[in-house]
């Protein structure tokens, strides 16, 4: 720890790279550290990123880290931030190399975890014919015969939202439906069947999906499969900074509760990313915010500097979850 950095972010996937080319620009000296394990990398490309459209994820990173390394105040850094406490008017970090970084800011743009079924088959589609978002994927599947795959309150949002890009879709609840006669009633009337069948399997040709196995033998051919998945945090830093949690969406299980200019519950601490999401991630959102964390935390350094004035910095959230 010779120096003290005046921000560490944690995460180098969309949010972390747009922050730390903000933050280069601004001539802040920055540490940016990655483990390079981003949650769309799998993916075939990137849907409706401006500019970007269809590019693959890692393409992407490889030319955002190019782009930072041109400033010299950014250092960028492979590996995982293990731990941290606030230490004074400091942050220190624990590094997994085992060293340890002083930061007056910390941006948490650490990403999320996609936790989808542990169903045979779906892993090596995951990102491609298998996935979480229409509007990053459902291009690809246009005018294909589709499936959704959740049960409960969650169903008729995503089965719905699909027919935007097929007429042919079936809800698998994968078991007895837990659906209430409202959400009966608006597939119904979307013309969307209902399966209760228990799936066994998923059946891919060339690493496309072919067909929807269920326990008993039979088969249900589809060309598409959107898993509603819930989102989790990937690290545990959030919790060991003491950051709140905000209000569990549908598509996030405790996204991190931050304010209009990205600022946590804990002063000195950003966040920005799928990480502080409720509802739905994208690429093209991840940019903007990371962008937007950027410059929030050169007006916070600032306002401690030379007495910019910034906006107060917001109190804990009303409720958190675990």
């Amino acid at each position: 720890m010779n120096i003290t950095w005046d921000c560490v972010i944690v995460g180098g996937g969309a949010a972390g790279l747009s922050a730390g080319l903000v933050l280069g620009r601004a001539r802040r000296r920055t540490l940016l550290v990655d483990a390079g394990q981003q949650s769309n990398r799998a993916a075939h490309g990137i849907g409706g990123l401006l500019g970007h459209d269809g590019r693959a994820p890692g393409e992407l990173y490889k030319a955002g880290r190019q782009e930072i390394s041109a400033y010299p105040s950014v250092e960028l850094r492979t590996g995982e931030v293990v731990a941290g406490q606030r230490t004074g008017d400091v942050f220190e970090l624990e590094l997994s190399d085992g060293r340890y970084e002083r930061a007056r800011t910390v941006l948490l743009a650490t990403g999320v975890e996609y936790r989808p079924p542990a169903l045979p088959g779906l892993a090596e589609l995951w990102g491609r014919s298998v996935f979480h978002c229409p509007f990053c994927h459902g291009w690809e599947v246009r005018d294909q015969p589709l499936a959704v795959l959740v049960n409960g309150m969650r169903a008729v949002q995503p089965s719905l939202l699909l027919t935007a890009w097929s007429d042919d879709v079936v809800l698998l609840t994968g078991g007895p439906a837990d659906l209430d006669d409202d959400t009966r009633s608006r597939l119904a009337a979307a013309h969307i069947p209902i399966d209760e069948r228990p799936i066994a399997e998923l059946v891919s040709t060339d690493g496309k999906l072919q067909a929807i196995v269920f326990t008993d033998g039979t088969r249900l051919a589809r060309s598409g499969l959107l898993v509603a998945t819930t989102l989790h945090q990937r690290s545990r830093l959030v919790e060991q900074l003491g950051v709140g949690f905000g209000e569990p969406g549908p598509a996030a299980a405790s996204p991190i509760a931050v304010d209009v200019l990205c600022r946590t519950t804990v002063p000195g601490v950003f966040a920005a990313g799928d990480d502080t999401s409720a509802q739905m991630t994208q690429v093209a959102s991840a940019v903007a915010l990371g962008s937007l964390a950027a410059t929030s935390i050169v007006q916070s350094l600032l306002a401690e500097d030379v007495g910019l004035p910034v906006p107060a910095w917001p109190g804990p959230p009303p409720a958190t979850v675990g």
